[in-house]
Protein backbone atom coordinates (compact mmCIF):
# COMPACT_ATOMS: atom_id res chain seq x y z
CA UNK A 1 0.00 0.00 0.00
CA UNK A 2 2.84 2.38 0.73
CA UNK A 3 4.22 2.04 -2.79
CA UNK A 4 0.75 2.52 -4.30
CA UNK A 5 0.26 5.71 -2.31
CA UNK A 6 3.69 6.97 -3.33
CA UNK A 7 2.92 6.23 -7.01
CA UNK A 8 -0.30 8.19 -6.87
CA UNK A 9 1.47 11.09 -5.15
CA UNK A 10 4.23 11.03 -7.75
CA UNK A 11 1.62 11.03 -10.51
CA UNK A 12 -0.24 13.91 -8.89
CA UNK A 13 3.05 15.78 -8.50
CA UNK A 14 3.80 15.22 -12.18
CA UNK A 15 0.31 16.33 -13.11
CA UNK A 16 0.77 19.43 -10.99
CA UNK A 17 4.02 20.35 -12.71
CA UNK A 18 2.45 19.77 -16.11
CA UNK A 19 -0.59 21.79 -15.05
CA UNK A 20 1.55 24.80 -14.09
CA UNK A 21 3.72 24.55 -17.20
CA UNK A 22 0.74 25.05 -19.49
CA UNK A 23 -0.63 28.04 -17.59
CA UNK A 24 -3.44 26.17 -15.85
CA UNK A 25 -5.18 24.60 -18.83
CA UNK A 26 -4.36 21.94 -21.37
CA UNK A 27 -3.46 23.66 -24.62
CA UNK A 28 -5.47 21.74 -27.22
CA UNK A 29 -4.24 24.13 -29.90
CA UNK A 30 -0.68 22.81 -29.45
CA UNK A 31 -1.88 19.20 -29.79
CA UNK A 32 -4.02 19.97 -32.84
CA UNK A 33 -1.16 21.81 -34.54
CA UNK A 34 1.22 18.87 -34.02
CA UNK A 35 -1.40 16.44 -35.30
CA UNK A 36 -2.06 18.54 -38.40
CA UNK A 37 1.67 18.92 -39.03
CA UNK A 38 2.09 15.13 -38.95
CA UNK A 39 -0.84 14.72 -41.35
CA UNK A 40 0.71 17.32 -43.64
CA UNK A 41 4.02 15.43 -43.73
CA UNK A 42 2.21 12.23 -44.69
CA UNK A 43 0.30 14.17 -47.34
CA UNK A 44 3.57 15.48 -48.80
CA UNK A 45 5.02 11.95 -48.92
CA UNK A 46 1.98 10.64 -50.79
CA UNK A 47 2.03 13.69 -53.07
CA UNK A 48 5.63 12.89 -54.04
CA UNK A 49 4.78 9.22 -54.62
CA UNK A 50 1.85 10.17 -56.87
CA UNK A 51 4.02 12.63 -58.81
CA UNK A 52 6.54 9.83 -59.38
CA UNK A 53 3.76 7.49 -60.51
CA UNK A 54 2.43 10.14 -62.89
CA UNK A 55 5.89 10.55 -64.38
CA UNK A 56 6.22 6.78 -64.87
CA UNK A 57 2.83 6.57 -66.61
CA UNK A 58 3.61 9.53 -68.85
CA UNK A 59 6.96 7.96 -69.79
CA UNK A 60 5.14 4.79 -70.87
CA UNK A 61 2.88 6.82 -73.11
CA UNK A 62 -0.64 6.23 -74.44
CA UNK A 63 0.30 2.70 -75.58
CA UNK A 64 0.20 1.53 -71.94
CA UNK A 65 -2.95 -0.51 -71.28
CA UNK A 66 -4.21 1.53 -68.32
CA UNK A 67 -2.83 4.90 -69.43
CA UNK A 68 -6.07 6.95 -69.27
CA UNK A 69 -7.46 5.39 -66.06
CA UNK A 70 -4.14 5.87 -64.27
CA UNK A 71 -3.73 9.47 -65.46
CA UNK A 72 -7.28 10.18 -64.25
CA UNK A 73 -6.87 8.44 -60.88
CA UNK A 74 -3.48 10.00 -60.16
CA UNK A 75 -4.82 13.44 -61.12
CA UNK A 76 -7.83 12.99 -58.81
CA UNK A 77 -5.51 11.90 -56.00
CA UNK A 78 -3.21 14.90 -56.51
CA UNK A 79 -6.11 17.37 -56.56
CA UNK A 80 -7.63 15.86 -53.41
CA UNK A 81 -4.26 15.92 -51.65
CA UNK A 82 -3.79 19.61 -52.41
CA UNK A 83 -7.33 20.26 -51.12
CA UNK A 84 -6.58 18.35 -47.90
CA UNK A 85 -3.35 20.32 -47.51
CA UNK A 86 -5.23 23.62 -47.81
CA UNK A 87 -7.85 22.44 -45.29
CA UNK A 88 -5.09 21.43 -42.86
CA UNK A 89 -3.55 24.89 -43.15
CA UNK A 90 -6.87 26.46 -42.13
CA UNK A 91 -7.38 23.94 -39.33
CA UNK A 92 -3.93 24.74 -37.90
CA UNK A 93 -4.47 28.49 -38.29
CA UNK A 94 -7.67 28.58 -36.22
CA UNK A 95 -7.59 28.41 -32.44
CA UNK A 96 -9.12 25.16 -31.16
CA UNK A 97 -9.58 26.69 -27.71
CA UNK A 98 -12.03 29.24 -29.16
CA UNK A 99 -15.44 27.61 -28.68
CA UNK A 100 -17.05 29.77 -31.37
CA UNK A 101 -14.82 28.00 -33.94
CA UNK A 102 -15.64 24.44 -32.83
CA UNK A 103 -18.51 23.98 -35.29
CA UNK A 104 -16.45 25.15 -38.29
CA UNK A 105 -13.40 23.17 -37.20
CA UNK A 106 -15.52 20.04 -36.72
CA UNK A 107 -16.93 20.35 -40.24
CA UNK A 108 -13.47 20.96 -41.71
CA UNK A 109 -11.99 18.00 -39.84
CA UNK A 110 -14.83 15.73 -41.00
CA UNK A 111 -14.40 16.88 -44.62
CA UNK A 112 -10.65 16.34 -44.34
CA UNK A 113 -11.15 12.83 -42.94
CA UNK A 114 -13.59 11.97 -45.74
CA UNK A 115 -11.18 13.29 -48.38
CA UNK A 116 -8.29 11.31 -46.88
CA UNK A 117 -10.46 8.17 -47.06
CA UNK A 118 -11.23 8.87 -50.74
CA UNK A 119 -7.50 9.46 -51.40
CA UNK A 120 -6.70 6.06 -49.86
CA UNK A 121 -9.33 4.32 -52.00
CA UNK A 122 -8.11 6.07 -55.17
CA UNK A 123 -4.53 5.07 -54.37
CA UNK A 124 -5.59 1.45 -53.85
CA UNK A 125 -6.92 1.50 -57.42
CA UNK A 126 -3.75 3.18 -58.68
CA UNK A 127 -1.74 0.38 -57.10
CA UNK A 128 -4.11 -2.26 -58.50
CA UNK A 129 -3.66 -0.98 -62.06
CA UNK A 130 0.09 -1.14 -61.51
CA UNK A 131 2.43 1.69 -62.41
CA UNK A 132 5.70 0.31 -63.74
CA UNK A 133 8.74 2.16 -64.90
CA UNK A 134 9.26 1.66 -68.64
CA UNK A 135 11.70 -1.09 -69.60
CA UNK A 136 14.64 0.63 -71.34
CA UNK A 137 16.40 -2.63 -72.27
CA UNK A 138 14.19 -3.30 -75.31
Amino acid sequence: KGSEKRSVQEFEGYKGRNHRATGGALNMNHYANKKSAAESMLDVALLMANASQLKAVLEQGPGFTFYKPLITLISISLILQVTVGILLIFIVKWNVNDESMHFKLNIMENVTTALVFIIVVVNVFITAFGVQKPNTNS
